[in-house]
């Protein structure tokens, strides 16, 4: 029963679900508990995920065919993830994008993170970064049809969500563990956690298969791959670790590049 306390202190960290009550007293909480759940991030991602594939595949049922009924459902979609989870981590992409393109320094980025506010290199990388998903999810809806696309975008969101553990494992925290959301995150990830997210990241990756086939598999899981570590190369040598924003920014690179590796086509 471990497991599922560590699970729902996840989803409930992670997501606006609430856990309140009685629930919320026989979860608990302490940093040690949080940190304990940073294995369930893949399991968060199948509820997040599945709220985004069903909204997606009712969507392309109801809207009209064509390009843009397609990039509608997408967007009602990409909302409905975007408010499931309190846009967590498109908000670490934009701080990482400030912190990383607005300053030369590690000390002036780190800083740059901490402001709540959104400058220019944040607000580009954010526009980027949900065009890229609209446009992404909207093809794969066109080419391979609603019930592809869903299993996609479910499997996407698990997935890309086991890469910030890597992450975690790979870099020390270098954030401000005192004012951080994320303290609890500063120690490491202990190597039962990578194997929860791995038990948790298996069936999504047969979900790829049986929905994409193996060449866009491969494609899907090697971009993924070179979107780590890019992400992992960047941090180790601009901040030397990672912050609770850095994670959020690399689970939007992941997902992004795994939607552009389901739509590629074998070249003629």
């Amino acid at each position: 029963m471990q497991g599922v306390r560590h699970f729902l202190l996840a989803l409930q960290f992670f997501t606006r679900i609430p856990v309140t009550g009685g629930l919320a007293q026989w979860v608990g909480y302490s940093p040690a508990m949080l940190r304990a759940s940073a294995g369930h991030f893949p399991g968060v991602g199948w509820v997040v995920g599945a709220v985004g594939a069903l909204v997606l595949w009712g969507a392309l049922r109801v809207l009209p065919g064509g390009a843009l009924g397609a990039l509608v459902a997408a967007a009602f979609s990409t909302l409905a993830t975007v408010w499931l989870t309190g846009a967590f981590h498109e908000d670490g992409m934009a701080d990482t994008a400030d912190g990383l393109g607005g300053a030369v320094t590690r000390e002036r980025a780190l800083a740059i993170m901490k402001d709540s506010r959104i400058g220019t290199y944040g607000a580009a990388a954010l526009v980027l970064v949900l065009a890229l998903k609209l446009a992404l999810l909207a093809l794969l809806a066109q080419e391979r049809g609603a019930a592809v696309a869903a299993a996609v975008l479910l499997a996407g969101h698990v997935l890309s969500r086991f890469a910030p553990l890597l992450l975690m494992r790979a870099l020390p925290y270098v954030g401000d563990a005192d004012g951080s959301k994320s303290k609890p995150l500063a120690d490491a990830v202990p190597r039962g956690g990578v194997l929860v997210g791995i038990l948790w990241s298996i069936p999504a990756l047969a979900l790829m298969v049986l929905a994409l086939g193996a060449f866009n598999t491969v494609a899907a899981a090697l971009l993924w791959a070179l979107a780590l570590l890019g992400m992992k190369r960047l941090l180790a040598r601009r901040l030397q670790g990672f912050t609770g924003d850095t994670l959020g920014a690399t689970q939007q690179a992941c997902e992004v590049a795994m939607l552009l590796g389901a739509v590629l086509v074998w070249p003629a």
